[in-house]
């Protein structure tokens, strides 16, 4: 009898830490979507001033023992070459205009190249590459990948495809400490965005998956080969209907 109104009492013990451990969890959670949609709306109109990325990568110089370097220049969406907005659609997303986020075969692809052990895929859309470049920081964690997801599809709810895709054109890395196709277009062919041919903003984006070592400046076979095929991608792409 002593023993079992014991028991019973440890039990009762436990229910006030066990609901106030619930109670916090809740409170955090609630918190962390208030201010993760607010955080998103507010990018909607404000232009991020800088990314996690671009801070880290200059941590990485200054480990290297090299100067810190953030070479990026805003440009608004209708000032950016229509080359350059094609290009980008062509070699990373050219169902960015009609998915919500995801694109699902691009997705079931890479979870079967590399499930037999290949070369890691991602395929993420533009939506995916601008919630990762803006909100968080890079990495192939599963606890990251659930935060991409989350964050692409605010931003798909709460941003236009106009703005995802101006995001995305004037933060991601295009090359060392080089941010943005403006960025860009000044670094290696002397000229703004808005100017760049379809050549060159095919050459600027066939270096998008591996900014860091691959660069118009210096275009291997392989790069010109993908440059190639974006151009072919950009004819068969037709008018950017926003």
């Amino acid at each position: 009898m002593a023993k079992t109104r014991a028991t019973k009492t440890r039990s009762k013990a436990k229910h006030p830490l066990l609901k106030k451990i619930t109670n916090v969890a809740t409170k955090v959670f609630v918190y962390f979507l208030l201010v993760s949609v607010f955080w998103v709306i507010a990018l909607r109109f404000i232009n991020p001033p800088i990314t996690l990325l671009m801070v880290l990568r200059n941590i990485e110089r200054k480990a290297d023992g090299k100067p810190f370097k953030t070479e990026k220049k805003w440009v608004k969406f209708e000032d950016i070459s229509d080359n350059m907005k094609r290009a980008a659609v062509s070699a990373e997303d050219q169902l960015f205009l009609t998915h919500i986020g995801f694109d699902m075969k691009a997705i079931e692809k890479a979870f079967a190249s590399n499930a037999k052990g290949k070369k890691v895929k991602g395929g993420s859309t533009i939506s995916q590459q601008t919630a990762k470049n803006v909100f968080l920081w890079p990495g192939r964690s599963w606890i990251r990948k659930g935060f991409e997801a989350y964050f692409t599809l605010l931003i798909e709810l709460f941003w236009s495809k106009e703005r995802i895709l101006e995001v995305y054109l004037n933060v991601i890395e295009m090359g060392d400490g080089i941010y943005g196709a403006e960025a860009a277009a000044q670094a290696y062919y002397g000229k703004s965005c808005t100017k760049l041919t379809k050549k060159q903003a095919a050459l600027i984006a066939s270096c998008f998956p591996n900014p860091r070592r691959w660069t118009p400046k210096n275009a291997t076979p392989y790069i010109r080969h993908r440059q190639y095929l974006i151009l072919r991608n950009m004819n068969r792409l037709g008018p950017l209907d926003f």
